[in-house]
Protein backbone atom coordinates (compact mmCIF):
# COMPACT_ATOMS: atom_id res chain seq x y z
CA UNK A 1 0.00 0.00 0.00
CA UNK A 2 1.23 3.12 -1.08
CA UNK A 3 2.02 6.01 1.96
CA UNK A 4 -0.15 8.45 -0.64
CA UNK A 5 -2.84 5.95 -0.01
CA UNK A 6 -5.28 5.99 2.91
CA UNK A 7 -7.39 3.11 4.69
CA UNK A 8 -11.16 3.50 3.84
CA UNK A 9 -13.94 1.08 5.57
CA UNK A 10 -13.58 -1.31 2.60
CA UNK A 11 -9.44 -1.45 3.07
CA UNK A 12 -7.91 -3.71 6.05
CA UNK A 13 -5.76 -1.69 8.85
CA UNK A 14 -3.03 -4.39 7.63
CA UNK A 15 -0.49 -4.97 4.29
CA UNK A 16 -0.80 -8.71 4.11
CA UNK A 17 1.45 -8.79 0.79
CA UNK A 18 4.77 -9.91 0.50
CA UNK A 19 6.63 -6.89 -1.04
CA UNK A 20 10.24 -5.77 -2.61
CA UNK A 21 11.48 -3.15 -1.24
CA UNK A 22 14.61 -0.63 -2.92
CA UNK A 23 15.34 1.04 -0.01
CA UNK A 24 14.24 2.14 3.69
CA UNK A 25 13.94 6.20 4.65
CA UNK A 26 14.97 6.95 8.17
CA UNK A 27 12.59 9.64 8.35
CA UNK A 28 13.44 12.99 11.66
CA UNK A 29 12.72 16.19 12.91
CA UNK A 30 16.30 17.89 12.21
CA UNK A 31 18.20 19.78 14.25
CA UNK A 32 20.61 23.05 13.76
CA UNK A 33 24.56 21.88 13.36
CA UNK A 34 26.32 25.63 14.57
CA UNK A 35 24.77 28.44 16.12
CA UNK A 36 24.66 29.96 12.35
CA UNK A 37 22.10 27.32 11.73
CA UNK A 38 19.94 28.32 14.98
CA UNK A 39 18.04 30.95 13.67
CA UNK A 40 17.06 29.31 10.24
CA UNK A 41 16.34 26.12 11.24
CA UNK A 42 14.01 27.51 14.15
CA UNK A 43 12.48 29.58 11.49
CA UNK A 44 12.04 26.36 9.48
CA UNK A 45 10.14 24.49 12.04
CA UNK A 46 7.61 27.60 12.87
CA UNK A 47 7.73 28.93 9.37
CA UNK A 48 3.50 30.14 8.96
CA UNK A 49 2.93 30.24 11.92
CA UNK A 50 3.29 34.11 13.45
CA UNK A 51 6.00 33.21 16.25
CA UNK A 52 7.40 36.37 17.25
CA UNK A 53 10.82 36.55 16.72
CA UNK A 54 11.61 36.67 20.65
CA UNK A 55 10.46 33.30 21.07
CA UNK A 56 12.77 32.39 18.51
CA UNK A 57 15.48 34.71 20.56
CA UNK A 58 14.66 33.04 23.92
CA UNK A 59 14.65 28.92 22.41
CA UNK A 60 17.94 29.97 20.66
CA UNK A 61 19.84 30.60 23.79
CA UNK A 62 19.17 26.92 25.04
CA UNK A 63 21.67 26.05 21.89
CA UNK A 64 24.17 28.40 23.50
CA UNK A 65 24.48 25.81 25.89
CA UNK A 66 25.62 22.99 23.61
CA UNK A 67 27.33 25.22 20.86
CA UNK A 68 24.59 25.43 18.75
CA UNK A 69 24.65 21.75 17.66
CA UNK A 70 21.33 19.76 18.26
CA UNK A 71 22.76 15.93 19.07
CA UNK A 72 19.99 14.54 16.91
CA UNK A 73 21.41 14.38 13.50
CA UNK A 74 24.28 12.51 14.65
CA UNK A 75 22.17 10.32 16.68
CA UNK A 76 19.89 9.48 13.64
CA UNK A 77 23.52 9.04 12.00
CA UNK A 78 24.41 6.21 14.72
CA UNK A 79 21.67 4.95 14.26
CA UNK A 80 21.34 4.34 10.67
CA UNK A 81 25.08 2.92 11.10
CA UNK A 82 23.59 0.24 13.83
CA UNK A 83 20.94 -0.74 11.30
CA UNK A 84 23.01 -1.10 8.71
CA UNK A 85 25.07 -3.76 10.58
CA UNK A 86 21.58 -5.17 11.43
CA UNK A 87 20.38 -5.79 8.48
CA UNK A 88 23.43 -6.83 6.86
CA UNK A 89 24.04 -9.43 9.34
CA UNK A 90 20.58 -10.75 8.65
CA UNK A 91 21.43 -10.59 4.65
CA UNK A 92 18.68 -8.27 3.92
CA UNK A 93 20.26 -5.92 1.18
CA UNK A 94 18.40 -2.14 1.73
CA UNK A 95 20.26 0.66 1.53
CA UNK A 96 19.32 3.21 3.60
CA UNK A 97 18.15 7.04 3.00
CA UNK A 98 18.39 10.11 5.16
CA UNK A 99 15.62 12.53 5.68
CA UNK A 100 14.18 15.68 7.74
CA UNK A 101 11.71 17.97 7.76
CA UNK A 102 13.31 20.98 9.13
CA UNK A 103 16.99 20.60 7.95
CA UNK A 104 20.01 19.13 6.31
CA UNK A 105 19.17 16.25 5.22
CA UNK A 106 15.84 17.75 3.65
CA UNK A 107 13.43 15.27 2.69
CA UNK A 108 13.16 16.84 -0.49
CA UNK A 109 16.60 16.73 -1.09
CA UNK A 110 17.17 13.24 -0.34
CA UNK A 111 13.84 12.16 -2.44
CA UNK A 112 15.53 13.91 -5.64
CA UNK A 113 17.85 11.30 -4.57
CA UNK A 114 16.32 8.61 -4.67
CA UNK A 115 14.82 9.29 -7.80
CA UNK A 116 18.08 9.94 -9.19
CA UNK A 117 19.18 6.53 -8.22
CA UNK A 118 16.02 4.57 -9.48
CA UNK A 119 14.78 3.72 -6.24
CA UNK A 120 10.66 2.67 -6.75
CA UNK A 121 9.57 1.39 -3.62
CA UNK A 122 10.81 2.79 -0.45
CA UNK A 123 10.06 1.91 3.53
CA UNK A 124 9.73 4.85 5.99
CA UNK A 125 10.85 4.71 9.80
CA UNK A 126 9.89 7.57 11.03
CA UNK A 127 11.64 8.47 15.07
CA UNK A 128 8.38 8.63 16.84
CA UNK A 129 7.24 5.35 18.56
CA UNK A 130 3.54 7.21 19.19
CA UNK A 131 0.56 8.29 17.03
CA UNK A 132 0.06 12.37 16.53
CA UNK A 133 -0.43 14.86 13.63
CA UNK A 134 3.56 15.91 14.71
CA UNK A 135 4.53 12.30 14.99
CA UNK A 136 3.32 10.51 12.17
CA UNK A 137 0.55 12.43 9.86
CA UNK A 138 2.52 15.27 9.25
CA UNK A 139 5.65 13.03 8.05
CA UNK A 140 2.96 11.66 5.58
CA UNK A 141 2.51 15.24 4.56
CA UNK A 142 5.80 16.08 3.99
CA UNK A 143 6.71 13.01 1.81
CA UNK A 144 3.68 13.38 -0.20
CA UNK A 145 4.91 17.32 -0.57
CA UNK A 146 8.27 16.70 -1.30
CA UNK A 147 7.13 13.67 -3.91
CA UNK A 148 4.89 16.05 -5.53
CA UNK A 149 7.72 18.51 -6.68
CA UNK A 150 10.24 15.84 -7.36
CA UNK A 151 7.62 14.37 -9.71
CA UNK A 152 7.59 10.71 -10.09
CA UNK A 153 9.41 9.92 -6.83
CA UNK A 154 8.86 6.63 -5.40
CA UNK A 155 5.89 4.67 -3.67
CA UNK A 156 6.62 4.67 0.15
CA UNK A 157 5.10 2.31 2.73
CA UNK A 158 5.20 3.37 6.31
CA UNK A 159 6.72 0.62 9.17
CA UNK A 160 3.37 0.60 12.05
CA UNK A 161 3.77 2.55 15.19
CA UNK A 162 5.78 0.36 17.75
CA UNK A 163 4.67 1.91 21.17
CA UNK A 164 3.88 -1.76 22.12
CA UNK A 165 6.21 -3.92 20.62
CA UNK A 166 8.35 -5.62 23.47
CA UNK A 167 11.83 -4.81 21.36
CA UNK A 168 10.97 -0.85 22.68
CA UNK A 169 9.16 -1.57 25.86
CA UNK A 170 12.19 -4.34 26.67
CA UNK A 171 15.06 -1.67 26.38
CA UNK A 172 12.88 0.97 28.06
CA UNK A 173 12.64 -1.53 30.80
CA UNK A 174 16.28 -1.82 31.24
CA UNK A 175 17.18 1.44 31.13
CA UNK A 176 14.18 2.78 34.17
CA UNK A 177 15.71 -0.32 36.07
CA UNK A 178 19.28 1.63 35.72
CA UNK A 179 18.26 4.74 36.55
CA UNK A 180 16.60 3.13 40.12
CA UNK A 181 19.37 1.18 40.78
CA UNK A 182 21.40 4.75 41.15
CA UNK A 183 19.46 5.08 44.72
CA UNK A 184 20.39 2.84 47.61
CA UNK A 185 18.03 -0.10 48.41
CA UNK A 186 16.50 0.88 51.20
CA UNK A 187 15.69 4.44 49.21
CA UNK A 188 13.75 2.45 46.39
CA UNK A 189 10.89 1.94 47.69
CA UNK A 190 9.68 6.27 47.97
CA UNK A 191 11.17 6.78 44.51
CA UNK A 192 8.75 8.36 42.21
CA UNK A 193 9.06 7.68 38.34
CA UNK A 194 7.66 10.60 36.17
CA UNK A 195 7.69 9.13 32.64
CA UNK A 196 7.58 12.15 30.41
CA UNK A 197 6.25 12.98 26.54
CA UNK A 198 6.06 16.08 24.23
CA UNK A 199 3.37 18.38 25.12
CA UNK A 200 1.00 18.89 22.29
CA UNK A 201 -2.29 21.16 22.02
CA UNK A 202 -5.29 19.48 23.51
CA UNK A 203 -6.99 19.61 19.81
CA UNK A 204 -4.15 17.58 18.34
CA UNK A 205 -4.21 14.85 21.37
CA UNK A 206 -7.95 14.52 21.23
CA UNK A 207 -7.71 14.16 17.17
CA UNK A 208 -5.03 10.97 17.67
CA UNK A 209 -4.45 8.00 20.08
CA UNK A 210 -1.38 9.75 21.45
CA UNK A 211 -2.20 9.59 25.30
CA UNK A 212 -3.79 6.49 25.22
CA UNK A 213 -0.59 4.87 23.81
CA UNK A 214 1.40 6.82 26.26
CA UNK A 215 -0.67 5.42 28.93
CA UNK A 216 -0.39 2.11 27.94
CA UNK A 217 3.51 2.46 27.42
CA UNK A 218 3.92 3.86 30.64
CA UNK A 219 2.05 1.34 32.20
CA UNK A 220 3.70 -1.95 30.19
CA UNK A 221 7.55 -0.27 31.44
CA UNK A 222 6.18 0.13 34.85
CA UNK A 223 5.09 -3.40 35.25
CA UNK A 224 8.01 -5.18 34.10
CA UNK A 225 10.67 -2.77 35.81
CA UNK A 226 8.29 -3.63 39.32
CA UNK A 227 7.23 -0.01 39.50
CA UNK A 228 3.91 1.05 41.38
CA UNK A 229 3.90 4.69 41.92
CA UNK A 230 4.35 6.38 38.31
CA UNK A 231 2.89 8.86 36.45
CA UNK A 232 2.83 10.39 32.85
CA UNK A 233 3.75 13.58 32.87
CA UNK A 234 4.38 16.33 29.61
CA UNK A 235 7.82 18.52 28.44
CA UNK A 236 8.84 21.23 26.29
CA UNK A 237 4.99 22.80 25.65
CA UNK A 238 6.11 26.21 23.28
CA UNK A 239 2.49 27.61 22.10
CA UNK A 240 0.62 30.45 23.32
CA UNK A 241 -0.89 30.31 27.33
CA UNK A 242 -4.47 30.47 26.16
CA UNK A 243 -3.89 27.53 23.90
CA UNK A 244 -4.81 24.44 26.13
CA UNK A 245 -2.24 22.23 26.02
CA UNK A 246 -1.38 18.30 27.65
CA UNK A 247 -0.37 18.53 31.56
CA UNK A 248 1.13 18.71 33.84
CA UNK A 249 4.50 20.23 32.73
CA UNK A 250 7.09 17.97 34.26
CA UNK A 251 8.59 21.21 36.19
CA UNK A 252 4.90 21.92 38.03
CA UNK A 253 5.01 18.03 38.98
CA UNK A 254 8.24 18.19 40.55
CA UNK A 255 6.90 20.95 42.63
CA UNK A 256 3.62 19.24 43.59
CA UNK A 257 5.68 15.97 44.42
CA UNK A 258 8.33 17.74 46.59
CA UNK A 259 5.16 19.54 48.46
CA UNK A 260 3.82 15.85 48.88
CA UNK A 261 6.81 14.90 50.73
CA UNK A 262 8.56 13.04 48.11
CA UNK A 263 12.44 13.67 47.56
CA UNK A 264 13.37 10.66 45.05
CA UNK A 265 12.62 11.14 41.37
CA UNK A 266 13.51 8.94 38.31
CA UNK A 267 12.18 10.90 34.97
CA UNK A 268 12.16 8.61 32.37
CA UNK A 269 11.85 10.53 28.76
CA UNK A 270 9.86 7.30 27.38
CA UNK A 271 8.34 9.50 24.41
CA UNK A 272 12.06 10.01 22.72
CA UNK A 273 14.08 7.58 21.08
CA UNK A 274 17.21 9.48 21.48
CA UNK A 275 18.72 12.15 23.91
CA UNK A 276 18.65 15.09 21.40
CA UNK A 277 17.69 18.73 22.51
CA UNK A 278 14.50 18.49 24.49
CA UNK A 279 15.93 15.46 27.09
CA UNK A 280 19.73 17.52 27.29
CA UNK A 281 17.89 21.25 27.67
CA UNK A 282 14.23 20.55 29.08
CA UNK A 283 15.51 17.65 31.40
CA UNK A 284 19.12 17.52 31.87
CA UNK A 285 19.43 21.26 32.83
CA UNK A 286 16.04 22.87 33.70
CA UNK A 287 14.95 19.40 35.62
CA UNK A 288 17.90 18.86 37.18
CA UNK A 289 18.34 22.80 38.38
CA UNK A 290 14.95 22.29 39.82
CA UNK A 291 15.54 19.37 41.54
CA UNK A 292 18.64 20.77 43.15
CA UNK A 293 15.55 23.74 44.36
CA UNK A 294 13.92 21.65 45.77
CA UNK A 295 15.91 19.65 47.57
CA UNK A 296 15.15 16.63 45.45
CA UNK A 297 17.71 13.73 44.31
CA UNK A 298 16.87 12.87 40.50
CA UNK A 299 18.37 10.35 38.15
CA UNK A 300 16.86 10.49 34.39
CA UNK A 301 16.39 7.27 32.65
CA UNK A 302 18.34 6.88 29.04
CA UNK A 303 16.68 7.08 26.06
CA UNK A 304 16.45 3.43 23.62
CA UNK A 305 18.93 5.22 21.45
CA UNK A 306 21.17 2.27 19.15
CA UNK A 307 20.11 -0.51 21.92
CA UNK A 308 20.22 -3.92 20.22
CA UNK A 309 16.94 -4.70 21.05
CA UNK A 310 15.73 -1.63 19.45
CA UNK A 311 17.34 -1.82 16.25
CA UNK A 312 16.42 -5.65 15.98
CA UNK A 313 13.24 -4.03 16.23
CA UNK A 314 13.55 -1.93 13.11
CA UNK A 315 15.25 -4.76 11.37
CA UNK A 316 11.72 -6.67 12.55
CA UNK A 317 9.42 -4.06 10.98
CA UNK A 318 11.43 -3.75 7.62
CA UNK A 319 11.00 -7.65 7.47
CA UNK A 320 6.80 -7.76 8.11
CA UNK A 321 6.25 -5.41 5.49
CA UNK A 322 8.86 -7.74 2.80
CA UNK A 323 6.48 -10.81 4.35
CA UNK A 324 2.87 -12.08 2.94
CA UNK A 325 0.42 -12.48 6.23
CA UNK A 326 3.81 -11.74 8.78
CA UNK A 327 3.58 -12.33 12.42
CA UNK A 328 3.28 -8.75 14.23
CA UNK A 329 4.60 -8.73 17.39
CA UNK A 330 2.60 -6.22 20.61
CA UNK A 331 2.21 -6.42 24.09
CA UNK A 332 -0.74 -5.19 26.36
CA UNK A 333 -4.39 -4.46 25.54
CA UNK A 334 -4.12 -3.04 22.13
CA UNK A 335 -2.80 -5.35 19.83
CA UNK A 336 -0.13 -3.99 17.14
CA UNK A 337 -1.27 -0.92 15.08
CA UNK A 338 -1.73 -0.39 11.60
CA UNK A 339 -0.31 -0.59 8.53
CA UNK A 340 -2.50 1.93 6.83
CA UNK A 341 -3.40 4.61 7.98
CA UNK A 342 -7.18 5.79 8.38
CA UNK A 343 -8.30 8.96 6.74
CA UNK A 344 -9.10 10.56 9.94
CA UNK A 345 -5.97 9.01 11.59
CA UNK A 346 -3.49 11.69 13.79
CA UNK A 347 -5.70 14.72 12.40
CA UNK A 348 -4.17 18.26 13.67
CA UNK A 349 -7.45 18.89 15.14
CA UNK A 350 -8.27 22.22 16.09
CA UNK A 351 -5.01 23.71 18.06
CA UNK A 352 -2.21 25.06 16.08
CA UNK A 353 0.86 22.56 15.94
CA UNK A 354 3.59 22.97 18.54
CA UNK A 355 6.04 25.76 17.48
CA UNK A 356 8.89 23.55 18.52
CA UNK A 357 8.51 20.34 17.86
CA UNK A 358 9.43 17.17 19.05
CA UNK A 359 13.05 16.15 18.46
CA UNK A 360 14.50 19.57 18.28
Amino acid sequence: MSIFGAQTADVPKFDEAARDYDALLVMSFGGPEGMDDVIPFLENVTRGRNIPRARLEEVAHHYEHFGGVSPITAQNRALIAALETELVAHGIDLPIYFGNRNWHPFIADTICQMKADGVRRVLVFVTSAFSSYSGCRQYREDIIRASEEAGGAPAFDKLRMFYNHPGFIGPNVENLQKALAQFPPHHRPDVRVAFTAHSVPMGMANSSAYVRQLREACRLVAEQAGVAHYDLVYQSRSGAPHIPWLEPDILDHMEALSGQGFNNLVIHPIAFISDHMEVLYDLDTEAVDKAHELGMTMARAATVGTHPAFIAMIRELIVERMTANPARRAIGGYGPNHDICPLDCCLKGDSPRPSMGAGV
